[in-house]
């Protein structure tokens, strides 16, 4: 069964699925009930607000895999023994598998349906956190790790899928709720693990299973989700069979290979995730290269990364409201020219302006992420063109923080990476434009509504 055929299913009231979500008195209710045709249910008045919850407990859990291991990898790593070279392969593998997976949320989510898919995903995220750390050896714990990765690469895609079908009067509201959730896990992940580490006994792998529990807790209001879909989908399948409802070909949607935007969004994409993975990996070894304490370098980084909570909410409904979003990927851009150039100047004197400036500029993620859906016309579009963009964007960003290692160890100092990372913001500003363009990858490809 295809996106399309789902899309009859779950389009809301009144029919039309635009590409520009309604804004003010236009934005429906998220708990609205479908009008019911002979072959299309209506959903039931609790969905809406368990998507929501759903939604925001899903972006929640699609760091704390990634960021509580960072806090405590250096104790993660005495205690399973792992050489060097497999320390560095673990820090490596999540854009990897963000990539590899995340190619194939598409086919599963024609299969069985974006709300089953995530589901799973988030299933696969509290299964691989509660297992990794009660491994014994890095190669269980590296298998763990990626089978939560693997649910963490479903649901990144999927998510704006979600957001588009059930909510295509209000993405930009949406997008801007689930990814201030996603910076919100990210920081409080990051912030908290060696905390609640050492109130807890102060073992690692008990630091580390704390987040399976919030991993479980989301994937509570996705079972329901994931069955009132279902049922719906083998509805359509029947009303299809019996000539009563739409039959559309299983591979419905554009080509998106095909779209200039969307290859402008997966570069975009590949850029920004570049910046992030630098600014994390980096940012601290900067201030503390520059003369800043450990303790303040460390807080300077949590105020990059908390900028990201507020402003996540803004800029998706910001973007949603403009019919060209290429003005905001310009500002975002400058915001990280002049926090890199501030760096490369007087990295300790305008330390906290540097840190401000760069977690601004950082908000390129919720940007993309809304971007992508607003540049598909359906669900099948938006599933396709968020799992090329992502999966593209991914592999783009994985040599990013090793070239930046390489030419600082090489160099003997931050001028030439600096010099580098202020350089690949003039393409992804570029980039930017290009994607905020108010144009369809439908129409690109030359496909009618």
């Amino acid at each position: 069964m295809s996106d399309e055929e789902i899309q009859t299913l779950d389009r809301p009231a009144g029919g039309h699925t635009s590409s520009r979500p309604a804004t003010g008195a236009a934005g429906a209710s998220a708990d609205r009930t479908t009008t019911a045709t002979p072959h299309t249910p209506a959903q039931p008045s609790w969905l809406g607000p368990v998507l929501i919850v759903g939604i925001v407990l899903a972006a929640l859990n699609l760091r704390p895999a990634i960021t509580s291991l960072g806090a405590l990898f250096e104790e993660t790593r005495t205690g399973l023994g792992m050489s060097g070279t497999v320390a560095g392969l673990i820090t490596s593998v999540p854009a990897l598998c963000f990539a590899v997976f995340g190619v194939t949320a598409p086919r599963l989510s024609r299969r069985f349906g974006p709300a089953a898919v995530v589901c799973a995903g988030m299933a696969a995220i509290a299964t691989g956190l509660l297992i990794r750390p009660f491994a014994t050896g890095a190669a269980g714990f590296l298998a763990a790790s990626a089978l939560s990765l693997a649910g963490i690469a479903l649901t990144n895609v999927l998510l704006p899928v979600i957001v588009k079908r059930y909510f295509p009067d209000r993405v930009g509201t949406m997008t801007g709720l689930y990814s201030m959730a996603l910076a919100a896990g990210t920081s409080l992940a990051a912030a908290a693990t060696v905390p609640l580490t050492g109130a807890l006994g102060g073992s690692w792998r008990t630091g580390l299973l704390v987040w399976a529990g919030l991993a479980v807790v989301a994937v509570l209001p996705w079972l329901p989700i994931a069955r009132t879909s279902r049922r719906a989908e083998r509805a359509a399948t029947a009303a299809a069979a019996a000539g009563t409802g739409p039959a559309v070909r299983a591979d419905a949607g554009p080509r998106v290979a095909r779209s200039r935007t969307a290859w402008a969004l997966a570069c975009y994409f590949g850029l920004q995730a570049t910046g992030a993975y630098i600014t994390m990996g980096w940012l601290p070894q900067i201030f503390r290269d520059a003369g800043v304490s450990a303790s303040t370098a460390g807080v300077l980084l949590a105020v990059t990364m908390v900028m990201g909570v507020p402003l996540a909410f803004v800029i998706p409904g910001l973007a949603a409201r403009m019919r060209n979003q290429g003005a905001i990927a310009a500002a975002l851009g400058v915001f990280g020219l002049t926090g890199y150039l501030g760096l490369y100047f007087a990295p300790a004197a305008g330390a906290w302006a540097w840190a401000l400036l760069l977690g601004v500029s950082n908000c390129a993620f919720p940007l993309v992420i809304t971007l992508i859906g607003l540049r598909a016309k359906s669900p099948a579009g938006v599933v396709k063109l968020s799992a090329f963009a992502q999966s593209t964007g991914y592999l783009i960003s994985i040599p990013g923080p090793l070239v930046i290692g390489t030419l600082y160890q090489h160099s003997g100092g931050w001028d030439l990476p600096l010099a580098l990372m202020a350089g690949l913001l003039v393409p992804q500003i570029a980039l930017g434009i290009l994607a905020g363009r108010d144009r369809t990858i439908e129409d690109e490809c030359g496909m009618r509504d």
